[in-house]
């Protein structure tokens, strides 16, 4: 135990793995067939974490930029990739689109956390860029999926409806407006979700770990307003890119809606 906080040691992570244990044997019991899934699942993930974590104490320890900023391109480019992996409809030039998405929104956002809000000695400390980073990823990454095959599945649904209003007059962007807005709106609907019942029915990450260190529980609330708020305002940045980018790939250079782009 250290300044009231019970550090975890491997024997104490063995014994964890009894409730990964007891979730199989459940699938087993009621035939769900999931065992395979739930003991590739753990594996990756115990094997993702420790490596995580005993890179992170060589980059904590180290303290430059240089390394920081590759391992957040790191994360970022998985996420970006995470996040094609999930548009079902195959989309040319779909990941340099979301990976620009993801790179402005992030850096918007974790540039205004760390300059105007918690301003630390150095704007790269790895304790606060880090998993400021990693959170803000992790959300931008399913608002970018979220709302990158909504809109996807509603452009090659809805073709006659947007040949109709090119007929018309309109523009490619006022053809599929609709489109772009319901996308937008349906990615950000976890986001407000969390929002609206946060601190009443469910505890956060960030509060949770920050308590459970023993940290103050108000100062612990007031870094998870700000990362809520953060979230909030990557995850709709991302979300208008993500779709400006992909509306663009179905119309050529003479404004035409194509559904082989």
């Amino acid at each position: 135990m250290e300044q009231g906080f019970i550090t975890l040691n491997f024997l104490d992570l063995a014994g964890a793995l009894g409730m990964i244990g007891l979730a199989i044997a459940l699938s087993y019991w009621r035939r769900l067939q999931l065992e395979g899934q739930f003991l590739l699942a753990a594996g990756r993930s115990l094997l993702q974490l420790l490596v995580f974590g005993y890179l992170l104490a060589i980059i904590f320890a180290i303290n430059q930029p240089l390394p920081i900023l590759m391992l957040l391109g790191v994360m970022m480019t998985v996420a970006a990739i995470a996040a094609c992996n999930r548009i079902s409809q195959k989309i040319t030039g779909l990941l340099p689109v979301v990976w620009v998405s993801l790179f402005t929104s992030s850096a918007l956002t974790l540039s205004y956390t760390i300059a105007l809000v918690i301003q630390p000695d150095q704007w790269y400390s790895p304790q606060y860029l880090i998993p400021l980073a990693g959170m803000i990823f992790g959300n931008a990454t399913n608002s970018a999926s979220l709302s990158g095959e909504r809109l996807a599945s509603n452009l090659e649904q809805n073709r006659l409806a947007v040949e109709a209003h090119l007929c018309l007059g309109a523009t490619p962007k006022q053809a599929v407006s609709q489109y772009l807005k319901e996308a937008i709106r349906i990615s950000l609907i976890p986001t407000l979700n969390q929002m609206m019942i946060v601190g009443i029915v469910s505890m956060p990450g960030v509060f949770t770990g920050q308590v459970l260190a023993g940290i103050d529980p108000l100062n612990a609330v007031s870094y998870q307003i700000l990362i809520l708020f953060a979230i909030a305002l990557a995850n709709i940045v991302t979300s208008i890119l993500v779709t400006e980018g992909i509306y663009r790939r179905y119309f050529n250079e003479n404004q035409q809606f194509l559904l082989s782009h």
